[in-house]
Protein backbone atom coordinates (compact mmCIF):
# COMPACT_ATOMS: atom_id res chain seq x y z
CA UNK A 1 0.00 0.00 0.00
CA UNK A 2 2.92 2.36 0.61
CA UNK A 3 3.52 2.79 -3.13
CA UNK A 4 -0.06 4.02 -3.51
CA UNK A 5 0.42 6.72 -0.86
CA UNK A 6 3.76 7.71 -2.40
CA UNK A 7 2.16 8.04 -5.82
CA UNK A 8 -0.72 10.16 -4.51
CA UNK A 9 1.68 12.44 -2.64
CA UNK A 10 3.80 12.95 -5.74
CA UNK A 11 0.85 13.57 -8.08
CA UNK A 12 -0.90 15.90 -5.66
CA UNK A 13 2.06 18.25 -5.91
CA UNK A 14 1.40 18.51 -9.64
CA UNK A 15 -2.26 19.31 -9.02
CA UNK A 16 -1.43 22.07 -6.57
CA UNK A 17 0.85 23.74 -9.10
CA UNK A 18 -1.29 23.54 -12.23
CA UNK A 19 -4.67 24.68 -10.92
CA UNK A 20 -3.69 27.92 -9.14
CA UNK A 21 -6.03 30.82 -9.94
CA UNK A 22 -4.99 33.95 -8.07
CA UNK A 23 -7.50 36.46 -6.61
CA UNK A 24 -6.37 39.21 -8.99
CA UNK A 25 -7.53 37.10 -11.94
CA UNK A 26 -11.10 37.26 -10.69
CA UNK A 27 -10.84 41.06 -10.60
CA UNK A 28 -9.27 41.12 -14.07
CA UNK A 29 -12.12 39.18 -15.65
CA UNK A 30 -14.85 40.67 -13.42
CA UNK A 31 -15.85 37.25 -12.12
CA UNK A 32 -17.89 37.06 -8.92
CA UNK A 33 -15.90 34.41 -7.12
CA UNK A 34 -18.17 32.14 -5.11
CA UNK A 35 -21.15 34.26 -6.23
CA UNK A 36 -19.90 37.13 -4.08
CA UNK A 37 -18.90 40.73 -4.71
CA UNK A 38 -15.53 41.97 -3.46
CA UNK A 39 -17.09 43.18 -0.19
CA UNK A 40 -18.52 39.71 0.44
CA UNK A 41 -22.09 40.54 -0.53
CA UNK A 42 -23.87 37.64 -2.19
CA UNK A 43 -24.79 38.00 -5.86
CA UNK A 44 -28.55 37.79 -6.39
CA UNK A 45 -29.39 34.52 -8.13
CA UNK A 46 -33.01 33.95 -7.20
CA UNK A 47 -36.23 35.13 -5.59
CA UNK A 48 -38.00 33.69 -2.54
CA UNK A 49 -40.98 34.29 -0.27
CA UNK A 50 -39.62 32.04 2.49
CA UNK A 51 -37.31 34.26 4.52
CA UNK A 52 -35.21 37.39 4.38
CA UNK A 53 -32.11 38.87 5.95
CA UNK A 54 -31.55 42.58 6.47
CA UNK A 55 -28.13 43.95 7.35
CA UNK A 56 -28.15 47.38 5.69
CA UNK A 57 -30.51 50.20 4.78
CA UNK A 58 -30.48 53.25 2.53
CA UNK A 59 -30.38 56.63 4.33
CA UNK A 60 -30.14 59.84 2.30
CA UNK A 61 -29.18 57.83 -0.75
CA UNK A 62 -26.35 56.02 1.01
CA UNK A 63 -26.24 52.36 1.99
CA UNK A 64 -25.29 51.99 5.65
CA UNK A 65 -25.09 48.96 7.97
CA UNK A 66 -27.96 48.39 10.40
CA UNK A 67 -28.80 45.90 13.12
CA UNK A 68 -29.40 42.48 11.66
CA UNK A 69 -32.97 41.37 11.00
CA UNK A 70 -34.23 37.88 10.14
CA UNK A 71 -37.79 37.19 9.06
CA UNK A 72 -39.64 33.97 8.29
CA UNK A 73 -42.41 34.54 5.74
CA UNK A 74 -42.35 38.20 6.75
CA UNK A 75 -42.50 37.60 10.50
CA UNK A 76 -39.59 38.91 12.59
CA UNK A 77 -37.84 36.03 14.36
CA UNK A 78 -37.97 38.12 17.57
CA UNK A 79 -41.76 38.23 17.40
CA UNK A 80 -42.10 34.52 16.67
CA UNK A 81 -39.96 33.56 19.64
CA UNK A 82 -41.58 36.17 21.89
CA UNK A 83 -44.99 34.73 21.02
CA UNK A 84 -44.18 31.12 21.86
CA UNK A 85 -42.30 32.17 24.99
CA UNK A 86 -45.27 34.23 26.21
CA UNK A 87 -47.62 31.28 25.81
CA UNK A 88 -45.12 28.79 27.26
CA UNK A 89 -45.31 26.64 24.12
CA UNK A 90 -42.79 24.85 21.96
CA UNK A 91 -42.21 26.63 18.66
CA UNK A 92 -40.47 24.22 16.29
CA UNK A 93 -43.64 22.69 14.86
CA UNK A 94 -45.43 26.04 14.53
CA UNK A 95 -42.47 27.62 12.77
CA UNK A 96 -42.08 24.59 10.49
CA UNK A 97 -45.72 24.96 9.45
CA UNK A 98 -45.16 28.64 8.73
CA UNK A 99 -42.12 28.02 6.53
CA UNK A 100 -43.74 25.17 4.61
CA UNK A 101 -47.22 26.59 4.08
CA UNK A 102 -46.67 30.35 4.25
CA UNK A 103 -49.02 31.22 7.13
CA UNK A 104 -49.04 30.82 10.89
CA UNK A 105 -51.32 27.89 11.81
CA UNK A 106 -54.45 28.25 13.91
CA UNK A 107 -54.87 25.92 16.88
CA UNK A 108 -56.46 23.09 14.87
CA UNK A 109 -53.97 23.34 12.01
CA UNK A 110 -51.06 23.22 14.48
CA UNK A 111 -52.55 20.20 16.23
CA UNK A 112 -53.10 18.32 12.97
CA UNK A 113 -49.61 19.16 11.68
CA UNK A 114 -47.95 18.13 14.95
CA UNK A 115 -49.89 14.87 15.04
CA UNK A 116 -48.83 13.99 11.49
CA UNK A 117 -45.18 14.74 12.32
CA UNK A 118 -45.50 12.58 15.44
CA UNK A 119 -47.08 9.70 13.51
CA UNK A 120 -44.32 9.86 10.88
CA UNK A 121 -41.53 9.86 13.49
CA UNK A 122 -40.53 6.23 12.99
CA UNK A 123 -38.09 4.35 10.78
CA UNK A 124 -38.85 1.23 8.70
CA UNK A 125 -38.78 -2.13 10.47
CA UNK A 126 -35.21 -3.21 11.30
CA UNK A 127 -33.80 -0.01 9.73
CA UNK A 128 -31.83 0.84 12.87
CA UNK A 129 -30.31 -2.64 12.97
CA UNK A 130 -29.69 -3.04 9.25
CA UNK A 131 -28.61 0.50 8.33
CA UNK A 132 -27.78 2.72 11.30
CA UNK A 133 -25.79 0.11 13.19
CA UNK A 134 -23.87 -1.01 10.13
CA UNK A 135 -20.45 0.62 9.76
CA UNK A 136 -21.01 3.28 12.46
CA UNK A 137 -18.58 6.18 12.57
CA UNK A 138 -17.76 9.38 14.40
CA UNK A 139 -19.03 11.52 11.50
CA UNK A 140 -22.75 11.45 12.23
CA UNK A 141 -23.49 13.72 9.27
CA UNK A 142 -22.17 11.01 6.95
CA UNK A 143 -24.26 8.44 8.83
CA UNK A 144 -27.36 10.60 8.37
CA UNK A 145 -26.63 11.06 4.67
CA UNK A 146 -26.31 7.31 4.22
CA UNK A 147 -29.56 6.83 6.12
CA UNK A 148 -31.42 9.36 3.98
CA UNK A 149 -30.24 7.76 0.73
CA UNK A 150 -31.14 4.30 2.02
CA UNK A 151 -34.66 5.47 2.95
CA UNK A 152 -35.23 6.01 -0.78
CA UNK A 153 -35.05 2.23 -1.21
CA UNK A 154 -38.03 1.87 1.13
CA UNK A 155 -40.13 4.41 -0.79
CA UNK A 156 -42.11 3.02 -3.73
CA UNK A 157 -42.65 6.60 -4.95
CA UNK A 158 -39.11 7.89 -4.36
CA UNK A 159 -38.89 9.65 -7.76
CA UNK A 160 -42.45 10.97 -7.86
CA UNK A 161 -42.25 14.78 -8.05
CA UNK A 162 -45.94 15.47 -7.47
CA UNK A 163 -46.44 18.11 -4.77
CA UNK A 164 -48.39 15.74 -2.54
CA UNK A 165 -45.60 13.17 -2.64
CA UNK A 166 -42.74 15.66 -2.17
CA UNK A 167 -44.55 17.14 0.85
CA UNK A 168 -44.96 13.65 2.31
CA UNK A 169 -41.26 12.93 1.84
CA UNK A 170 -40.19 16.26 3.31
CA UNK A 171 -42.41 15.94 6.38
CA UNK A 172 -41.23 12.37 6.92
CA UNK A 173 -37.59 13.44 6.80
CA UNK A 174 -38.27 16.37 9.14
CA UNK A 175 -39.76 13.82 11.55
CA UNK A 176 -36.99 11.20 11.38
CA UNK A 177 -33.88 13.41 11.26
CA UNK A 178 -33.64 13.38 15.10
CA UNK A 179 -33.75 9.57 15.01
CA UNK A 180 -31.08 9.27 12.32
CA UNK A 181 -28.82 11.65 14.23
CA UNK A 182 -29.22 10.30 17.76
CA UNK A 183 -29.34 6.62 16.82
CA UNK A 184 -26.25 7.16 14.66
CA UNK A 185 -24.46 8.67 17.65
CA UNK A 186 -25.47 5.82 19.98
CA UNK A 187 -24.25 3.25 17.45
CA UNK A 188 -20.90 5.02 17.21
CA UNK A 189 -20.70 5.43 20.98
CA UNK A 190 -21.33 1.72 21.48
CA UNK A 191 -19.32 0.08 18.71
CA UNK A 192 -16.43 2.53 18.46
CA UNK A 193 -16.14 3.75 22.07
CA UNK A 194 -17.36 0.64 23.90
CA UNK A 195 -20.13 2.49 25.76
CA UNK A 196 -23.63 1.27 26.57
CA UNK A 197 -26.24 1.30 23.80
CA UNK A 198 -29.51 3.22 24.20
CA UNK A 199 -32.20 3.08 21.53
CA UNK A 200 -35.31 4.76 22.90
CA UNK A 201 -38.54 5.09 20.99
CA UNK A 202 -39.83 8.62 20.36
CA UNK A 203 -43.07 9.79 21.93
CA UNK A 204 -45.47 11.08 19.23
CA UNK A 205 -47.11 13.40 21.75
CA UNK A 206 -43.87 15.27 22.52
CA UNK A 207 -42.31 18.13 20.59
CA UNK A 208 -39.24 17.71 18.39
CA UNK A 209 -36.99 19.29 21.04
CA UNK A 210 -38.39 17.08 23.81
CA UNK A 211 -37.99 13.96 21.71
CA UNK A 212 -34.42 14.85 20.82
CA UNK A 213 -33.42 14.99 24.50
CA UNK A 214 -35.52 11.92 25.30
CA UNK A 215 -33.77 9.89 22.58
CA UNK A 216 -30.31 11.07 23.58
CA UNK A 217 -30.28 10.60 27.34
CA UNK A 218 -29.98 7.18 28.97
CA UNK A 219 -32.76 7.94 31.48
CA UNK A 220 -34.84 9.92 28.93
CA UNK A 221 -35.16 12.74 31.49
CA UNK A 222 -34.76 16.47 30.86
CA UNK A 223 -35.96 19.72 32.39
CA UNK A 224 -38.53 22.04 30.88
CA UNK A 225 -35.89 24.78 30.58
CA UNK A 226 -33.53 22.48 28.69
CA UNK A 227 -36.21 21.49 26.19
CA UNK A 228 -37.36 25.09 25.72
CA UNK A 229 -33.81 26.36 25.08
CA UNK A 230 -33.20 23.57 22.56
CA UNK A 231 -36.52 24.41 20.91
CA UNK A 232 -35.39 28.04 20.50
CA UNK A 233 -32.09 26.86 19.04
CA UNK A 234 -33.94 24.77 16.45
CA UNK A 235 -36.16 27.72 15.53
CA UNK A 236 -33.14 30.00 15.04
CA UNK A 237 -31.33 27.50 12.81
CA UNK A 238 -34.37 26.51 10.75
CA UNK A 239 -33.87 28.91 7.85
CA UNK A 240 -31.64 31.81 6.87
CA UNK A 241 -32.54 33.85 3.85
CA UNK A 242 -32.06 31.18 1.22
CA UNK A 243 -28.60 32.33 0.17
CA UNK A 244 -26.57 30.00 2.37
CA UNK A 245 -24.51 27.18 0.89
CA UNK A 246 -26.70 24.22 1.81
CA UNK A 247 -29.97 25.89 0.81
CA UNK A 248 -28.46 26.92 -2.53
CA UNK A 249 -27.36 23.31 -2.92
CA UNK A 250 -30.96 22.27 -2.28
CA UNK A 251 -32.15 24.60 -5.02
CA UNK A 252 -29.47 23.51 -7.50
CA UNK A 253 -30.09 19.77 -7.09
CA UNK A 254 -33.87 20.26 -7.06
CA UNK A 255 -33.64 22.18 -10.34
CA UNK A 256 -32.10 19.12 -12.01
CA UNK A 257 -35.28 17.13 -11.34
CA UNK A 258 -33.67 14.89 -8.73
CA UNK A 259 -35.66 13.15 -5.97
CA UNK A 260 -36.13 14.42 -2.42
CA UNK A 261 -33.71 11.92 -0.86
CA UNK A 262 -30.85 12.85 -3.21
CA UNK A 263 -31.57 16.55 -2.65
CA UNK A 264 -31.47 16.27 1.15
CA UNK A 265 -28.34 14.11 1.02
CA UNK A 266 -26.63 16.83 -1.02
CA UNK A 267 -27.77 19.51 1.44
CA UNK A 268 -26.43 17.46 4.35
CA UNK A 269 -23.08 17.11 2.60
CA UNK A 270 -22.92 20.87 2.16
CA UNK A 271 -23.89 21.66 5.74
CA UNK A 272 -21.29 19.40 7.34
CA UNK A 273 -18.38 21.56 6.21
CA UNK A 274 -16.60 23.55 8.94
CA UNK A 275 -17.19 26.77 6.97
CA UNK A 276 -20.95 26.19 7.22
CA UNK A 277 -22.66 23.97 9.80
CA UNK A 278 -19.51 22.84 11.58
CA UNK A 279 -18.50 26.33 12.71
CA UNK A 280 -19.87 26.01 16.26
CA UNK A 281 -17.54 23.08 16.92
CA UNK A 282 -14.57 25.30 16.12
CA UNK A 283 -15.87 27.90 18.59
CA UNK A 284 -16.03 25.32 21.37
CA UNK A 285 -12.53 24.07 20.56
CA UNK A 286 -11.15 27.63 20.46
CA UNK A 287 -12.76 28.51 23.78
CA UNK A 288 -11.35 25.33 25.31
CA UNK A 289 -7.88 26.35 24.13
CA UNK A 290 -8.43 29.86 25.51
CA UNK A 291 -9.24 28.43 28.95
CA UNK A 292 -5.94 26.58 28.93
CA UNK A 293 -3.90 29.59 27.81
CA UNK A 294 -5.54 32.39 29.81
CA UNK A 295 -4.80 32.18 33.52
CA UNK A 296 -7.25 34.83 34.76
CA UNK A 297 -10.66 35.01 33.06
CA UNK A 298 -11.18 38.46 34.60
CA UNK A 299 -8.07 39.90 32.95
CA UNK A 300 -9.31 41.46 29.69
CA UNK A 301 -5.78 42.34 28.62
CA UNK A 302 -4.81 38.67 28.81
CA UNK A 303 -7.90 37.64 26.83
CA UNK A 304 -7.18 40.32 24.23
CA UNK A 305 -3.59 39.13 23.89
CA UNK A 306 -4.79 35.58 23.28
CA UNK A 307 -7.25 36.73 20.60
CA UNK A 308 -4.48 38.72 18.90
CA UNK A 309 -2.33 35.58 18.80
CA UNK A 310 -5.23 33.63 17.27
CA UNK A 311 -5.81 36.30 14.63
CA UNK A 312 -2.10 36.34 13.73
CA UNK A 313 -2.08 32.57 13.32
CA UNK A 314 0.08 32.09 16.41
CA UNK A 315 -2.45 30.24 18.59
CA UNK A 316 -5.20 27.61 18.48
CA UNK A 317 -5.34 26.06 14.96
CA UNK A 318 -3.05 28.77 13.50
CA UNK A 319 -5.47 29.61 10.68
CA UNK A 320 -5.82 33.24 11.77
CA UNK A 321 -9.55 33.04 12.46
CA UNK A 322 -11.48 33.98 15.59
CA UNK A 323 -14.36 31.55 15.26
CA UNK A 324 -17.90 32.70 15.93
CA UNK A 325 -17.09 36.24 14.86
CA UNK A 326 -18.32 37.80 11.65
CA UNK A 327 -20.86 36.72 9.06
CA UNK A 328 -21.13 36.81 5.29
CA UNK A 329 -24.17 39.10 5.52
CA UNK A 330 -24.53 40.64 8.98
CA UNK A 331 -22.24 43.41 10.18
CA UNK A 332 -23.53 45.22 13.27
CA UNK A 333 -25.34 42.22 14.75
CA UNK A 334 -26.63 38.73 14.03
CA UNK A 335 -30.23 38.69 15.34
CA UNK A 336 -30.00 34.96 16.03
CA UNK A 337 -27.02 35.49 18.34
CA UNK A 338 -28.82 38.30 20.17
CA UNK A 339 -31.90 36.14 20.77
CA UNK A 340 -29.78 33.19 21.78
CA UNK A 341 -27.75 35.13 24.33
CA UNK A 342 -30.70 35.87 26.61
CA UNK A 343 -31.63 32.20 26.78
CA UNK A 344 -27.99 31.17 27.18
CA UNK A 345 -27.72 33.30 30.31
CA UNK A 346 -30.80 31.69 31.89
CA UNK A 347 -29.47 28.23 31.15
CA UNK A 348 -26.00 29.12 32.46
CA UNK A 349 -27.54 30.25 35.75
CA UNK A 350 -29.48 27.00 36.06
CA UNK A 351 -26.39 24.95 35.25
CA UNK A 352 -24.02 26.89 37.53
CA UNK A 353 -21.84 28.03 34.61
CA UNK A 354 -22.12 31.80 34.87
CA UNK A 355 -18.34 32.26 35.04
CA UNK A 356 -18.05 30.59 31.65
CA UNK A 357 -20.93 32.66 30.28
CA UNK A 358 -19.18 35.84 31.40
CA UNK A 359 -16.03 34.67 29.63
CA UNK A 360 -18.00 34.18 26.41
CA UNK A 361 -19.48 37.66 26.86
CA UNK A 362 -16.01 39.18 27.24
CA UNK A 363 -14.76 37.46 24.08
CA UNK A 364 -17.90 38.61 22.22
CA UNK A 365 -17.10 42.21 23.16
CA UNK A 366 -13.32 42.12 22.72
CA UNK A 367 -12.96 40.07 19.54
CA UNK A 368 -14.52 42.64 17.16
CA UNK A 369 -12.14 45.27 18.52
CA UNK A 370 -9.15 43.01 17.90
CA UNK A 371 -10.32 42.13 14.38
CA UNK A 372 -11.10 45.71 13.34
CA UNK A 373 -7.75 46.89 14.69
CA UNK A 374 -5.75 44.27 12.79
CA UNK A 375 -7.69 43.66 9.59
CA UNK A 376 -9.01 45.79 6.75
CA UNK A 377 -12.77 45.42 7.02
CA UNK A 378 -15.45 46.08 4.41
CA UNK A 379 -18.12 45.93 7.11
CA UNK A 380 -18.50 45.55 10.85
CA UNK A 381 -17.88 42.36 12.80
CA UNK A 382 -20.14 40.88 15.46
CA UNK A 383 -20.80 37.53 17.08
CA UNK A 384 -22.76 35.11 14.91
CA UNK A 385 -25.17 32.39 16.04
CA UNK A 386 -22.41 29.78 16.13
CA UNK A 387 -20.61 31.67 18.89
CA UNK A 388 -23.17 30.74 21.53
CA UNK A 389 -24.80 27.60 20.09
CA UNK A 390 -21.89 25.31 20.95
CA UNK A 391 -21.89 26.60 24.54
CA UNK A 392 -25.63 25.90 24.75
CA UNK A 393 -25.22 22.37 23.44
CA UNK A 394 -22.47 21.67 25.96
CA UNK A 395 -24.76 22.83 28.79
CA UNK A 396 -27.46 20.52 27.41
CA UNK A 397 -24.91 17.68 27.65
CA UNK A 398 -25.08 17.12 23.91
CA UNK A 399 -21.92 15.41 22.59
CA UNK A 400 -19.73 17.30 20.16
CA UNK A 401 -20.48 14.76 17.42
CA UNK A 402 -24.11 15.92 17.36
CA UNK A 403 -23.56 19.68 17.12
CA UNK A 404 -23.79 19.85 13.32
CA UNK A 405 -26.51 17.16 13.09
CA UNK A 406 -28.70 19.32 15.35
CA UNK A 407 -28.20 22.14 12.87
CA UNK A 408 -29.41 19.73 10.17
CA UNK A 409 -32.44 18.68 12.26
CA UNK A 410 -33.52 22.31 12.18
CA UNK A 411 -32.39 23.34 8.71
CA UNK A 412 -34.16 20.52 6.87
CA UNK A 413 -37.34 22.54 7.37
CA UNK A 414 -35.87 25.43 5.39
CA UNK A 415 -34.47 23.04 2.78
CA UNK A 416 -37.92 21.49 2.38
CA UNK A 417 -39.58 24.89 1.93
CA UNK A 418 -37.01 25.90 -0.69
CA UNK A 419 -37.30 22.57 -2.52
CA UNK A 420 -41.05 23.02 -2.76
CA UNK A 421 -40.72 26.65 -3.88
CA UNK A 422 -38.19 25.66 -6.55
CA UNK A 423 -40.47 22.90 -7.87
CA UNK A 424 -43.48 25.23 -7.97
CA UNK A 425 -41.80 28.15 -9.72
CA UNK A 426 -38.82 26.98 -11.77
CA UNK A 427 -38.71 24.97 -14.96
CA UNK A 428 -35.03 25.38 -15.86
CA UNK A 429 -31.94 23.81 -14.36
CA UNK A 430 -29.65 26.16 -12.42
CA UNK A 431 -26.52 26.38 -14.52
CA UNK A 432 -23.83 28.96 -13.66
CA UNK A 433 -21.04 29.82 -16.10
CA UNK A 434 -17.27 29.55 -15.64
CA UNK A 435 -14.72 31.40 -17.74
CA UNK A 436 -12.06 29.06 -19.04
CA UNK A 437 -8.43 30.16 -18.70
CA UNK A 438 -7.00 27.30 -20.76
CA UNK A 439 -5.55 27.86 -24.24
CA UNK A 440 -5.71 25.57 -27.26
CA UNK A 441 -2.80 23.14 -27.51
CA UNK A 442 -1.55 20.78 -30.18
CA UNK A 443 -1.90 17.08 -29.44
CA UNK A 444 1.42 15.27 -28.83
CA UNK A 445 1.72 11.54 -29.39
CA UNK A 446 2.76 9.33 -26.48
CA UNK A 447 6.25 8.82 -27.93
CA UNK A 448 6.81 12.58 -28.22
CA UNK A 449 5.95 13.48 -24.62
CA UNK A 450 8.74 14.16 -22.11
Amino acid sequence: MQHIYDYMRQQSQLLEKQDVITPDMFVKYNVKRGLRDLDGTGVLTGLTHISSIKSKEVIDGKTVPCRGKLTYRGYNIYDLIRGIKKDGRFGFEETAYLLLFGELPDRQQLQDFSEVLGDMRSLPTNFVRDVVMKAPGKDIMNSMTRGVLTLASYDMRASDLSMENVLRQCMMLISVFPLLAVYGYHAYNHYERDQSMYIHHPDPKLSTAQNLLRLLRPDMNYTELEAKVLDIALMLHMEHGGGNNSTFTTRVVTSSGSDTYAVMAAALSSLKGPKHGGANIKVVEMMSDLKQQVKDYRDEDEITAYLQHVLKGEAFDRRGLIYGMGHAVYSISDPRAEVFKSFVENLAKAKGRMEEFELYSKVERLAPEVISHNRKMYKGVSANVDFYSGFVYSMLEIPLELYTPIFAIARIVGWSAHRIEELVNADKIIRPAYKSLSEDREYISLEGRK
